[in-house]
């Protein structure tokens, strides 16, 4: 199902004014655990997403996502039979630092990979710890697991996921044979300042 950001805003915000009741058998913060960490940097599956530092609001339109049909469960069909009561995990998980995932990267892939993020990205995902990174229009990518990146661009591409902009859809396009790797290498060279 596709709709506007406006009409998928105000279908979520019915749902956060669910009285909990009415959500059919709501996750513990264990079912959030099993899968991402109590400190939010995922467990051993490098499929799975860091999402300590991602301000709520857009873990909140992550969720919202997939109860929408704008994210499917590709990989994991519990994500998307867990995500209706999910609201209130997004500012557990935003009050925590992110923390480096402790993989490798190339320092010269990613001093390319810089220059990618600068033309087509910057402008919508900041690093977790920049200042105006609550209002920014994409979540960080900054810090984020590898593997987890190269899969989520890709869904892009499969047309497993919708480009909330239109300017997001365009710069995906644009990437070339090989700038994949130079952004993952980017961030994950990612550290969070001490």
């Amino acid at each position: 199902m596709c709709r506007s950001r406006t009409q998928r805003l105000l279908a979520y915000i019915v749902i956060l004014f669910l009285p909990a009741s009415v959500l059919a058998s709501p996750p513990t913060w264990d079912t959030c655990d099993e899968c991402h960490g109590t400190d939010g940097m995922g467990r051993e599956d490098t499929m799975v997403p860091v999402i300590a530092g991602i301000p709520a609001e857009h873990i909140k339109e992550a969720i919202f996502a997939y109860v929408d049909g704008a994210r499917r469960c590709v990989r994991e069909p519990r994500m998307c039979e867990t995500a209706l009561a999910l609201s209130e995990v997004a500012e557990y998980y935003a009050a925590m630092e992110r923390g480096w995932p402790g993989e490798e990267f190339d320092k010269d892939l990613a001093a390319e990979g810089a220059v990618l993020h600068q033309r087509y990205c910057s402008r919508c995902h900041l690093p977790p710890d920049h200042e105006d990174v609550a209002s920014a229009v994409g979540i960080p990518l900054h810090g984020q697991r590898s593997e987890y990146l190269r899969f989520a661009i890709e869904t892009y591409f499969a047309g497993d996921r919708e480009s909330l902009l239109e300017t997001m859809a365009d710069n995906i396009l644009k990437l070339e044979d090989g700038d994949l790797t130079l952004l993952v290498n980017y961030y994950s060279s990612y550290r969070s300042p001490d």
